[in-house]
């Protein structure tokens, strides 16, 4: 059994201190107080989770979709503190989707922290495309759907889709085969977005990134989404995609809605997407801004540091609310008895100090 005591964690807002957790078979099996109270100002996180990244390791995953770039993925994020990721994928072509669909489920099996795949397209919307490469876009059919959820056989957990250029009977498909659907890469109106959010649309991509924008007199997405009483975002906290003024102005209106993701990506001079490292942040070779240099503790520090937005508050975004999104929360993303034993101790100036991942320490 493995004991990691005198340390500081957050439950509900509430900080508990000096605490023993006990650790059988990859479980917390109990939490005690500390026999003696000589805690190091250690706090104790759940396992951070990425439901949106394209790369880690110098492995760019739809550059390179092969078992042995997922290996290096899963090992670099665990050493960095991320215990459950969606592997990204742009749009591409179907050859390359194909690959990295078939790569993942030989892999599912004996996957550690990779939990599925996130579709970033190819059904977007071509007046919001970012990065993403024009000639691979289009409109979606019921055929091509259901094609595509039977090959991936269950693999497929998430896709970025814009609402506006898609058939209902498409997304109803997509909802009622249990593929989170996340609104995105769209210029929807408020009145589309909101007939979208209502149909069981139940989260957003990248907030203010790549979507209509606010206007006072077109709302637009963000709009919506503010306006809406359950529909989440994820947003990348980087100060880079998204000012931290306007990170703070999201969380107090969205609250428990707002997750972080790192939208991360790893510099690649092959294929379409060619990311290039300039600074924080990595573009395209025209200049356009891709993704991010993030990661998961980083995005937490930002939100601390630049945000206003309270510790323990900034680490539920990173853990329980999107455990609670890909409906996995009583395993991930919480520290109480029965969970998974996937932790990461920080001290107080939030630097990374060790890993454990279903109960075994992680060499960092």
């Amino acid at each position: 059994m493995l004991k990691i005591s005198n340390v500081n964690f957050y439950q509900d807002h509430i900080l508990l201190e000096d605490k023993t957790l006990n650790i059988l078979n990859g479980k917390i099996i109990s939490i005690q107080n500390s026999e003696v109270n000589q805690c190091d100002d250690l706090i104790l996180l759940p396992g951070l989770i990425d439901l949106q990244i394209y790369g880690a390791g110098g492995k760019l995953f739809s550059a390179e979709p092969t078992i042995e770039a997922l290996q290096i993925m899963e090992d670099d994020l665990l050493k960095k503190g991320t215990t459950g990721f969606l592997a990204c994928m742009a749009t591409n072509t179907a050859e390359v989707f194909n690959a990295c669909i078939a790569t993942a489920k030989e892999y599912r099996s004996s996957a550690r922290n990779f939990l599925g795949l996130h579709l970033e397209g190819p059904f977007l919307n071509p007046n919001r495309l970012g990065a993403h490469v024009p000639e691979f876009v289009r409109k979606a059919t019921l055929d091509e759907i259901k094609e595509l959820l039977d090959f991936g056989d269950g693999v497929i957990k998430m896709m970025t889709i814009a609402p506006e250029c898609n058939d209902d009977k498409v997304i109803n498909y997509l909802i009622d085969n249990g593929v989170l659907i996340s609104l995105g890469h769209s210029n929807a109106t408020f009145e589309q977005a909101t007939v979208a959010y209502n149909m069981g649309i139940p989260t957003t991509t990248h907030l203010f990134n790549a979507m209509s924008p606010i206007h006072h007199r077109e709302p637009g997405i963000p709009t919506a989404l503010f306006n809406h009483s359950k529909a989440m975002s994820s947003i990348i906290v980087d100060g880079q995609h998204v000012d931290f003024e306007v990170v703070k102005f999201a969380k107090k209106l969205l609250q428990e809605r707002l997750f972080l993701i790192t939208d991360a990506v790893t510099e690649c001079n092959q294929g379409p997407y060619q990311h290039i490292k300039k600074g924080e942040k990595f573009v395209m070779p025209d200049g356009t801004l891709s993704g991010s240099s993030l990661t998961m503790l980083q995005a937490i520090k930002n939100c601390v540091k630049y945000c206003e937005i309270a510790l323990s508050e900034a680490i539920n975004m990173a853990t329980v609310y999107p455990a609670k999104l890909i409906g996995i929360e009583t395993l991930i993303g919480k520290i109480e008895s029965g969970s998974d034993a996937n932790l990461v101790i920080v001290d107080k100036d939030l630097n990374l100090k060790r890993v454990i991942f279903q109960g075994e320490e992680v060499s960092i």
